[in-house]
């Protein structure tokens, strides 16, 4: 039997950086296997992000179990302190409706020494957790020393607790044990020494067990009292005199007393010749051995030699033949069934005659089976001439035919059941009862959905139901009264003309009332177009949305900046911010408009801008420039241009307006200007029409309307435009 050990499931562990993963990358096992390619290392590979069952990264057992083990091989004796186990979730929630939660209720954890969990140390055994309270990954404290840890779990007696899976897996992405990696250490760093000869507790260093050959608290005492070996508890052989055997072996420092041999002097001498000591190592007998015994250690008997003569005292040949009846070798083995009570041939045992009736074979030892009409068997290999009497089949007619259906026979050459099995049977023989969640004809009904278990004859559900679920083969539903879930405790939501929901999913049959949707129908519909009722699965609106909303639900507020059927229409280039029903502009309009929709210009009087404090420029026709930025609508009055119409045209040519956009004059300038606009006079030297003609060479500068050298000329020129060569001469 196993010891047992108190430990506890914890959530936090201690030191978790101070230890090591033993089980990382080590040798493991498991008792089925689904895939040969997924085995059980994938449990102890370091990789556990895909938590699927099939994905390749969790080592699942076959299922129709009746009991699922997985350990793994830690290498060597190791102290270990805690272990994490990460179950298969599915990639999905874990909580009491993930499946796998059920599968591994009931699990236990094992630390031993050898292969047999038996012979181990049980660490935790799960009685209390639901699929609601399980948790993933589990943390189990476990400060013990062992080589081999060992999950379990079984389903082997039923009835089980409620949500309990009726079938026994292993789901593990991944263990972790956690300890020190040498043997003989302890401590949270694993660097002190455990007490010699000691298997020492991890965290506090108590001798929990002593190696082979020693005792006490701390170790210190070897086997003594005529013991030896693990908690000396091995006693010692026939030791020389009585002596104490070695303390770790159980080995004789001096040998054996007289008719014991062995290492540990544990063996009887054999029956040696005149009653000689045998060797006390081998046992042989050197001097023979008395009549009637054979054999190195003398310990084999004689057989039935003829006239009682004793047999050769090595090899247990009788030299002159067997005893009547008796046959063989050694003349151990008696004759068969010989026809008319024939004696047998001393040496194989055959029959000269054949066997008498109702056997067969070399030796007439084989009993005929059931051949059709009572006839004899073949005399050589039993088979039967004219075949199997009804009920059973097989070359010799030994096997018994299965349950077949209507009670039909079987096949009498290889059991087969032409019409198929019986009841509660199943396989080509009808021989296997049905497995776990199958029952009736051929095993061809599934069990209940709701059942913990059926009977395999009738399928009635004998190991009880699924929680929630009531009645003979678990078809009817525990809820009432508009209830559902554990306990029945949730209420329904909006069904359907009132009616009952599941009793475990709290989903409405025939869907939802109107103004409801959703699995449980608790979703309420957003504002449908025209107040239709929405989609009672997803929430939508077939014909879109109502004012003020929009979304697949119609649940959703307009954004800002938005209003009406489907919030499809935009507030008013000028509102601050709309209402999302109407479009009114409740939080007030941009600079310089007003009105319900911010539709109205706010200035007037050829005013525009913040506070309508900056004066329109020369609008065409004195109209009202714009509200915001002053400009015209209409453009500006002539002699003026620009976006407000504020600049003044330059002279441009004949006296044409010039462009009121950018000022420009469309024909050229007038006399004494030049520029784009027409607004710059001319350049020293230069005058006339877009001050394109020079001045005169002789003079002293012109006018730049007229070209007249009103600053004078230069010396020895004379007249209007200094064009005359003066006749006066300097001297």
């Amino acid at each position: 039997m196993y010891a047992v050990l108190a430990c506890w499931v914890v959530l936090l562990c201690p030191s978790v950086q101070a230890y090591e993963n033993l089980a990382l990358q080590q040798p493991s096992w498991q008792s089925t296997t689904v895939w040969p390619h997924i085995g059980a290392d994938r449990a102890v590979d370091g990789q556990y992000t895909d938590q699927r069952w099939n994905g390749g990264q969790c080592a699942v057992t076959d299922n129709l179990q009746t009991t699922a083990e997985w350990r793994v091989d830690l290498g060597d004796v190791r102290n270990i302190i805690y272990m994490v186990i990460q179950f298969v979730t599915d990639n999905n929630v874990w909580d009491k409706n993930n499946f796998y939660t059920s599968v591994s209720l009931g699990f236990s954890i094992y630390i031993s020494n050898t292969t047999n969990k038996n012979g181990g140390v049980l660490c935790f055994r799960d009685t209390n957790y639901t699929r609601a309270t399980i948790p993933n990954p589990v943390n189990i404290t476990c400060p013990y020393h062992g080589r081999y840890v060992i999950y379990y779990n079984n389903r082997t007696h039923p009835p089980y607790p409620d949500g309990y899976y009726i079938t026994a897996y292993t789901t593990l992405c991944e263990v972790e044990v956690y300890g020190c990696p040498t043997p003989g250490r302890f401590g949270e760093n694993c660097s002190l020494l455990c007490p010699e000869n000691c298997n020492c507790d991890v965290i506090d260093n108590t001798c929990v067990e002593c190696t082979p050959g020693y005792k006490g608290y701390l170790c210190y005492e070897a086997c003594d009292q005529n013991t030896y070996g693990v908690d000396c508890k091995q006693p010692c052989g026939n030791c020389s005199k009585g002596e104490q055997c070695h303390h770790v072996d159980g080995s004789c420092p001096s040998g054996c007393d007289a008719g014991a041999y062995g290492v540990s002097c544990k063996e009887s001498c054999g029956n040696c010749s005149k009653g000689q000591q045998c060797h006390q190592v081998t046992g042989r007998c050197l001097s023979g051995c008395d009549a009637g015994a054979y054999g190195i250690t003398c310990k084999e008997s004689c057989g039935n030699c003829s006239n009682g003569d004793p047999c050769n005292d090595v090899d247990g040949s009788c030299p002159s033949g067997c005893e009547a009846g008796a046959y063989g070798v050694t003349c151990k083995h008696s004759c068969g069934n010989c026809s008319n009570g024939d004696l047998c041939n001393g040496t194989d045992g055959s029959c000269p005659s054949g066997c008498e009736a109702g056997a067969y074979g070399v030796t007439c030892k084989e009993s005929c089976g059931f051949c059709q009409n009572g006839e004899q068997c073949h005399h050589v290999d039993g088979s039967c001439p004219s075949g199997c009497e009804a009920g059973a089949y097989g070359v010799t007619c030994k096997e018994s035919c299965g349950n077949c259906s209507n009670g039909d026979s079987c096949n009498d050459d290889d059991g087969s059941c032409p019409f198929g099995c019986d009841v509660g049977a199943y396989g080509k023989t009808c021989d296997e009862a049905c497995e776990p969640g199958r029952y009736g004809i051929n095993c061809a009904k599934p069990c209940g959905p709701n059942c913990q278990g059926c009977n395999r004859f009738t399928g009635v559900c004998e190991f009880g139901c699924h929680p929630e679920w009531t009645g003979t083969f678990c078809e009817k539903r525990k809820c009432g009264n508009n209830t559902y879930g554990v306990e029945c405790k949730n209420p329904c939501g909006n069904c359907r003309n009132g009616e009952q929901c599941h009793h475990l999913d709290g989903s409405c049959p025939t869907g939802c009332d109107a103004g409801a949707y959703g699995v449980t129908c608790k979703e309420s519909c957003g504002n449908c177009s025209n107040g239709d009722p929405c989609n009672d699965v997803d929430g939508s609106c077939l014909y879109g949305c109502g004012v003020g909303v929009y979304g697949k639900a119609c649940d959703e507020a307009c954004q800002p900046g938005r209003y009406g059927i489907n919030c499809a229409i935009p507030c008013g280039p000028n509102c601050q911010g709309c209402n999302r029903f109407t479009g009114v502009c409740e939080f007030g309009c941009h600079p310089g408009w007003t009105g319900t929709f911010c539709e109205k210009r706010k200035c007037g009087n050829n005013t525009y801008g913040v506070e309508c404090k900056n004066p329109c420029g020369n609008c065409k026709n004195g109209e009202q420039c714009h509200h915001l930025e002053g400009s015209c609508p209409s453009g500006c009055k002539p002699g003026a241009y620009g976006v407000t119409c504020k600049g003044t045209c330059g002279n441009c040519s004949n006296g044409d307006p010039c462009n009121d956009v950018d000022g420009s004059c469309l024909y050229g300038c007038g006399v004494g200007v030049y520029g784009k606009a027409c607004d710059e006079v001319c350049q020293p030297g230069r005058y006339g029409i877009n001050c394109a003609t020079p001045c005169g060479t002789n003079c002293q500068g012109c006018n730049r309307f007229t070209g007249v050298c009103e600053f004078g000329c230069h010396p020895e020129w004379t007249g209007t435009f200094c064009e005359k060569r003066s006749n006066y001469v300097f001297i």
